[in-house]
């Protein structure tokens, strides 16, 4: 009986505050300790000069620690040589939540968050995505804010790409380096009397994306407006579009569709 009530104020607290879980960029809170997610990203990405649409799945697994740290490894597949789907690498990410204050309805958090990434497919653009396309590392900070229904999150973090593998990144060593920067804001729409964790929770949010290559000094900055929804307090769909904004820093297939599938599991261990 215990059991089954713990489980019960984990999802409870989970869908209080799923406007917190953003599409495109990760909040400072972390998942419930001994819970593990599964997801399944999708990314349609229109490449510049053809009509072709590349697809990237990656699938990822995460697990909470405890409720400081949470750990993710993910996969990468696409289909940009032509064929099926290729892998072609691997990533690791890590937060950790160092600074928090929280209240009855709201709640400030800070975390510092590490990624590191091998790829092996070719580069073909001098901007750094460590999701599937570059190898190497990134670190930074994240600042979240939550108020009611309103959740406001920032981050801010310093990129190094290397090669992947055999395939040079073409570039002089000072443009393999750049900063990353978000903005985003999300709030839940739905439902607007909270009376069951039962309840499909519909959260909408807006997010600014961008990067600066410090070497070069060229950026580029992405609008990602999305739309989520919470199913039983597990299951989440997300559905989003990067809109660029400004593109001096060169990418082949800047805009596309994300779509992301997840489901969780609560007090495993």
């Amino acid at each position: 009986m215990r059991r089954s009530i713990l489980i019960y104020l984990v999802c409870l607290i989970q869908s209080v505050t799923a406007q917190e879980l953003f599409v495109f960029t990760e909040p400072a809170s972390n998942m419930a300790t001994s819970s593990a997610g599964i997801r399944l990203n999708n990314y349609f990405m229109h490449e510049t000069n053809t009509a072709v649409t590349n697809y990237h799945l990656v699938p990822e697994l995460m697990y909470g620690v405890s409720r400081k740290l949470m750990l993710h490894a993910e996969a990468f597949l696409s289909n940009r040589s032509g064929g099926g789907l290729d892998f072609e690498g691997a990533g690791f990410y890590g937060k950790y939540r160092f600074f928090s204050v929280d209240e009855v309805h709201s709640h400030f958090r800070i975390a510092a968050f590490g990624r590191f990434s091998f790829n092996n497919s070719g580069i073909h653009q001098p901007s750094i995505d460590l999701i599937g396309h570059n190898s190497g590392y990134e670190t930074g900070f994240i600042f979240t804010k939550l108020a009611n229904k309103l959740a406001l999150s920032s981050s801010l973090s310093c990129l190094h790409a290397f090669n992947n593998g055999s395939n040079t990144f073409g570039q002089r060593n000072a443009l393999r380096n750049a900063i990353g920067y978000s903005f985003s804001a999300g709030k839940l729409l739905l439902p607007k009397d909270y009376t069951s964790y039962r309840q499909t929770n519909l959260n909408a949010m807006v997010e600014l994306l961008g990067q600066v290559n410090t070497g070069s000094g060229l950026g580029y900055l992405d609008l990602a407006p999305s739309l989520q929804l919470i199913i039983n307090s597990v299951a989440r769909i997300d559905l989003g579009q990067r809109i660029p904004l400004a593109k001096k820093l060169f990418r082949t297939a800047p805009g596309g569709i994300f779509v992301r599938l997840e489901y969780n599991l609560f007090n495993l261990f």
